[in-house]
């Protein structure tokens, strides 16, 4: 008897449409409890074969589900039971087989049990993933098969709590048995400092799709990002890691699939240890691993880190009324955050589900995930998406969780790059500033501030000042550096930079959803004509103002962000959400790289990323004191108002559009790796967003003698060489909408008597 199940007359009451096995079960072996997953080993009297072990708490029972080429499938009775994690050692399975597990329980929505054994489940584990979700063509609905409840009931309001026995394994992605046991012996990290770090995001597939130097067959792929083309252009540009959007096997919503379109972010994890398998050139059953694997080795060689933005809040199993793939089938309520009512999911995250973290075997899940990636896979960091609800405790957001703690102490975690989203959906959930000293995180309030300073929406100075100068009123605390500080104005969630300066609002009509989805609040400025337009005068002023943003990122103190293709003007059309557009809409173009007045924009680019390289006073290791260095020294840091004058208090309460800012480069609190005193030029930043021209009294004795222009925003190419000399006292004229960076010349010291 299923407890709790609603009379179900009609196809579904009682009846179990599984497909037979195929054959006789093979010989299981007891095998081990550790570790979790498939993993290729010798048993007993050294006969090879593969250990399985699963932690299913709660359930009744598991079976093995073995799959041949055709599809038939073989059953074996997992029956060795350890600590809640159901094992055994199956001779002669190796390398390439695919397969799954039928989980045995309670059927009994009401209390949280949802174990239902006609739904073949992924491996948690499972190292990597054939077949997709709804296989063949990914752009078709979803079969029923795949969800455990009677997803076609009459009646909606209950159709979760109506067991659905009809079988899924047709339709589900399976897991691969990989064997790999490289030992990186040939690999040599980067290991790029924090400060000296230059974040470039982008989407594997979407950055190499369209590049006409990739060969065909390997564009999208995660071999297409290690060919020479695509490394090429990296190293050009001089970042120093990429943050790939996720790459874990992911599923495509229902409702995507029902519109023709797809999930093309990929924020729908279900595999944590799989390389996502349509990013493979070279097949799905096993050989994904490897090329992920080469493509790591040729970035590492380029000197360039790999980051991984990952998503552990959720999976894409979605709320009760979603699809039964892995985690729900196997235990329910041991993986997911469930409601007052455990009929249904806490949802912190706006997926549906959250994943139950304080629960020490899903903080397993996700520790040995990210292990893995960084041991076996090589990668150098990760960037968790929503990472507020991974520190939550019971309910609210704790900076003392275990998930937070766990990291703090992990020996392999630690070491690597960690970024956070410091935010969730879920009350309490901003966190901006508040995580502790290991991480580093995404600073949305330097995207909304940059963004209004430049599009004249600012009343006053005082959150500029604190933005451009490394956020230390967020980031001053426990030991924490500048470098805590990850600066962005855009992110693959919004408008692109080029649509930031040609778009007030947004457009999604594409998306299918009437324009509702996507946020309103992009804080944009269409520089006076909505879209793309043939007005030389308001495309002058976009291009000027690209170069306004990205000479603002780049000269902030803190690691700045660039999005792929922003560094030469990619478009989306205005579509500020486009998730599910795997189309040229989100593609990088790179035929934007042709036009000269692109080039340009992507030559500024790779200039502003050598001036930060070659000057430690732009990437500096600690906070300005703004205070004399020395006894006779400059302040590290000094702010002039747009007379020319040093900023009084009452300066930064006052509206205004200029802004200097003063760089010292004598005594930087730093020392080279000799221990010697780290020393630079000292620069002078004027940033001015008023619509006309301004004059700047260039500052005087004790800052410099004089002043080189090195950089000027209001021209399309930057001249090389020594630039203009300014004398101190001097009205420098600084053009409507400009950015000008000046070395200062610094003053000769008297002779000795």
């Amino acid at each position: 008897m299923v407890t709790g199940q609603p009379a179900a007359p009609g196809p579904l009451a009682h009846s179990v449409h599984v497909r037979p096995p195929a054959g006789p079960p093979p010989e299981v072996w007891p095998g081990s409890p550790q570790p979790l997953g498939a993993r290729v080993r010798n048993g007993p009297g050294d006969v090879p074969g593969t250990n399985f072990a699963l932690w299913a708490a709660g359930a009744e029972g598991v079976e093995l589900c073995l799959f041949d080429d055709a599809g038939h499938e073989t059953r074996c009775a997992l029956t060795e039971l350890t600590h809640e994690i159901w094992h055994g050692f199956v001779p002669g399975v190796a390398a390439g087989q695919r397969y799954g597990y039928r989980v045995h329980g309670r059927w009994d929505p009401w209390t949280g049990a949802r174990w239902n054994p006609a739904k073949l489940l992924l491996d948690p584990y499972a190292r990597a993933v054939d077949g997709d979700f709804a296989p063949g063509t990914g752009k078709r609905p979803v079969p029923a098969e795949c969800y455990a409840h009677a997803r076609d009931w009459p009646d909606q309001d209950v159709a979760d709590t109506v067991r659905d026995d009809r079988d899924s394994a047709p339709f589900v992605p399976k897991g691969v048995v990989v064997d790999d046991r490289d030992t990186w012996a040939d690999d040599v990290r980067p290991k790029t400092p924090w400060a000296d770090s230059v974040i470039y995001e982008l989407h594997v597939r979407g950055f190499t799709r369209a590049h006409p130097d990739i060969p065909e067959e390997l564009r999208g792929t995660y071999a297409g990002l290690a060919h020479p083309a695509a490394i090429d252009h990296l190293t050009r540009l001089g970042v120093t890691a990429v943050e790939l959007l996720p790459v874990h096997q992911f599923a495509h919503e229902d409702h995507l699939l029902r519109r023709g379109m797809s999930n093309y972010w990929g924020y729908n994890s279900i595999g944590y240890f799989a390389p996502h398998a349509a990013y493979s050139a070279s097949g799905t059953r096993g050989a994904q691993v490897g090329e992920f694997k080469n493509m790591v080795r040729a970035l590492h060689r380029a000197g360039i880190e790999v980051i991984l933005d990952v998503v552990y809040n959720h999976t894409a199993e979605a709320g009760q009324l979603g699809p039964t793939l892995s985690l729900r089938g196997i235990d329910n309520s041991g993986y997911y955050r469930l409601g007052e009512d455990p009929r249904y999911y806490a949802d912190y995250t706006g997926c549906g589900n959250t994943l139950h973290v304080v629960q020490p075997q899903v903080l397993r899940l996700i520790t040995d995930s990210l292990r893995y990636w960084v041991q076996e896979m090589g990668v150098d960091g990760f960037r968790f998406d929503l990472a507020a609800a991974l520190a939550r405790s019971m309910h609210d957001v704790d900076m003392l969780s275990p998930f937070l703690a766990v990291m703090a102490q992990d020996p392999v975690l630690r070491r690597v790059k960690l970024i956070a989203e410091p935010w969730d959906v879920g009350n309490g959930g901003y966190q901006v500033g508040a995580f502790p000293p290991l991480w580093t995180e995404w600073n949305d309030r330097y995207r909304d501030t940059v963004r209004d300073y430049w599009r004249g929406a600012v009343p006053d100075v005082r959150d500029l000042g604190y933005r451009l100068s490394g956020s230390s009123d967020l980031y001053a605390w426990g030991g924490r550096r500048p470098y805590a500080s990850v600066n962005f104005i855009t992110a693959h969630d919004g408008f692109t930079l080029r649509d930031l300066v040609s778009y007030h609002g947004k457009h999604n009509e594409a998306n299918g959803e009437d324009n509702r989805d996507g946020t309103d609040d992009n804080r944009s400025w269409n520089c006076g004509a909505e879209g793309e337009t043939d007005d030389r005068d308001v495309t002058a002023l976009r291009r000027r103002q690209l170069r306004n943003l990205l000479t603002t990122l780049l000269l902030s103190t803190g690691v700045p962000m660039l999005v792929a293709g922003d560094e030469m003007g990619r478009t989306q059309r205005g579509n500020n959400n486009a998730y599910c557009q795997d189309n040229d809409l989100s593609w990088v173009d790179w035929g934007l790289t042709r036009d000269p007045a692109w080039r340009s924009l992507l030559d500024l680019t790779a200039r502003l990323i050598r001036l930060r390289r070659n000057h430690p006073v732009l990437r500096r290791r600690a906070f300005f004191s703004g205070r004399p260095q020395g006894p006779e020294g400059l302040r590290d840091l000094a702010w002039f108002t747009g007379a020319g004058q040093e900023m009084a208090e009452a300066d930064w309460y006052a509206p205004s559009l200029t802004l200097g800012m003063y760089l010292s480069g004598q005594d930087i609190p730093q020392r080279d790796d000799r221990g010697r005193p780290v020393t630079d030029d000292s620069f002078l930043v004027l940033l001015h967003a008023g619509a006309d021209d301004a004059v700047f009294p260039l500052p005087g004795a004790p800052w410099a003698e004089g002043y080189e222009l090195v950089l000027d925003t209001t021209r399309e190419e930057q001249a090389d060489g020594p630039g203009t000399l300014h004398a101190p006292g001097e009205g420098l004229t600084l053009p409507a909408r400009s950015v000008l960076l000046l070395r200062a010349v610094p003053p000769t010291p008297d002779d000795e008597p």
